[in-house]
């Protein structure tokens, strides 16, 4: 149950009256909606409000069945259909319009916006449940007075959002002055008292809610009408139980809040929880904590000198760039800190682990370069980002960057950039791929392992607005740390087991 659902739970035990012990020596709410109706009668008599049609009483009959009588005609319907639940000893049933003194909504006709003046609201000004004046618009005093003399906004009344995001409720709580759209309803009330927080909990609770989606008419900008909203079937308990539940809910709601804080950060945690584990046993596989070490397997001194042969060659055929020959020359001092040599000077660098002895590092650019393929013409497949996800079909193409069954490729371009893939077949690689070249003195799945632990670094670092593409210098410049060849194939076999268990 996530916090939401609790706060809904909360709130239909207490407009069930499960919330709070009733009391029978409370006022029945049947006494108060009488002096409701006999306040309305006189401001109808006095010719202050209009009379209201559809005024009705909700009861129940010596059946058990709950009727409802419209008093203007004594017209009288079973609405057992439409009550949900029962309802405790003292409690009454009716329509939003019983405990209204008038119902309304703002202008239907867009004003005459000014730089400065009277604050015009619409939904998007309260939608949080708080009026916020940050980023209201304003029209003159003049047009704010004509529109007052049909809706205006005091402090006290309901404000209600009827259109867009429909069935927020808020209560005035400001002197000032404004006007509002016609997005919201305005509802007064007459000098009977009613907890008017308890109102707030009540149309926020599953019963109005639900009732609130059901009448909300229209596809795009839906429109919660007035005779829907005034229709709106609620129910009243005794005013002195409206005040229990309204305190036992600021009782509990500040728990709910901590629970739903807790609820979403063990949401995020459970989401993220296998991102967040294969990357700690990345981190503790390139750290050197993954397997042990095992001096019989000497150190990775060796690896560094075939590294070097195997790029001469490769520079002589013309497969790689003269100056990947260029390497960077890393190590520990007797201080325990690392140095690197760069065209024979030595700088003190600051290195994002420790390594074991037998290690040794490079950057990433040593044993690792971006290449763009064989240039070859004739038909193939070109695999494109969604091809080799498994997501769409290849597109043949007559020429193009060349790459076997095998390869290993990497996004360049693109969201994406820095993701990594395994060529599924021979054939032609898309524009936005590179060809990843990987010294074979090393173990592959250990270099692949490496670039993986980054992936994230790689693609938040993207450069580039239009086509964000692969930070190629910060690429190339990761230091790497070199295990014996045979602790790389430990290392990586370790790290697929790990990998299958979180599957």
């Amino acid at each position: 149950m996530n916090g939401k659902q609790l706060k809904n739970s909360i709130l239909q035990w207490a407009i069930q009256g499960k919330l709070v012990p009733q009391d029978p020596n409370d006022e029945p709410a049947s006494v108060l909606l009488e002096r409701i109706r006999a306040e309305k009668a006189k401001l109808i008599k006095e010719k202050k409000i209009k009379k209201d049609k559809n005024e009705s009483i909700i009861y129940r009959g010596e059946d058990n069945s709950y009727y409802e009588k419209l008093l203007a005609t004594g017209e009288v319907k079973c609405i057992d259909d439409e009550i949900p639940f029962e309802i405790p000893q003292g409690w009454e049933w009716c329509r939003f319009s019983s405990i209204c003194q008038t119902l309304t909504d703002g202008t239907h006709s867009t004003p005459h916006y000014t730089e400065r003046g009277v604050p015009f609201l619409s939904v998007k000004d309260m939608s949080s449940g708080y009026l916020d004046f940050t980023n209201t618009k304003f029209i003159s005093e003049s047009e704010h007075v004509e529109l007052s003399k049909r809706c205006h906004p005091r402090k006290g009344d309901l404000l209600l959002s009827k259109v867009g995001t429909t069935g927020i409720p808020l209560i005035i709580d400001t002197d000032s002055e404004f006007s509002i759209f016609v997005s919201l309803a305005l509802i007064k009330f007459t000098s009977i008292t009613i907890n008017k927080q308890f109102l707030i909990h009540l149309i926020n609770s599953p019963l109005v809610q639900e009732q609130v989606k059901e009448n909300t008419r229209g596809v795009g900008n839906k429109n919660w009408v007035l005779s829907a909203i005034a229709q709106t079937l609620i129910l009243l308990p005794p005013l002195k139980e409206q005040s229990r539940i309204v305190d036992k809910i600021a009782e509990i709601f500040p728990i709910v809040k901590r629970y739903s804080i807790s609820q979403q950060k063990l949401d995020i945690l459970n989401t993220n929880i296998h991102d967040i584990l294969q990357k700690s046993i990345l981190q503790e596989a390139i750290q050197g904590r993954l397997v042990p070490q095992f001096s019989e397997e000497g150190t990775a001194q060796d690896l560094l000198e075939q590294i070097r042969q195997e790029k001469q060659e490769l520079v002589k055929e013309g497969k790689l760039k003269k100056s990947t020959l260029i390497d960077s020359v890393i190590y520990k001092g007797d201080d325990n800190k690392y140095y690197e040599i760069i065209n024979g000077q030595t700088i003190e660098i600051e290195l994002p682990f420790e390594y074991p002895n037998s290690w040794a590092v490079l950057r990433l650019k040593d044993l690792c370069q971006l290449i763009d393929g064989e240039k070859r013409n004739g038909k193939g497949v070109c695999m494109d980002a969604k091809y080799l996800r498994g997501k769409s079909s290849a597109t043949t193409v007559e020429k193009g960057r060349f790459v076997y069954a095998g390869d290993n490729i990497i996004l360049v371009d693109g969201e994406n950039s820095g993701e990594v893939f395994s060529v599924p077949q021979d054939g032609y690689m898309g524009s936005t791929f590179k060809q990843l070249w990987l010294s074979s003195a090393m173990w592959k799945p250990y270099i692949l392992a490496f670039i993986l632990f980054y992936k994230k670094e790689l693609r938040n670092s993207k450069r580039g607005a239009a086509i964000p593409h692969l930070n190629k210098e910060l690429f190339y410049n990761l230091p790497i740390g070199i295990p014996p060849y045979l602790e790389q194939q430990r290392i990586a076999k370790r790290i697929d087991e790990l990998s299958q268990l979180l599957k």
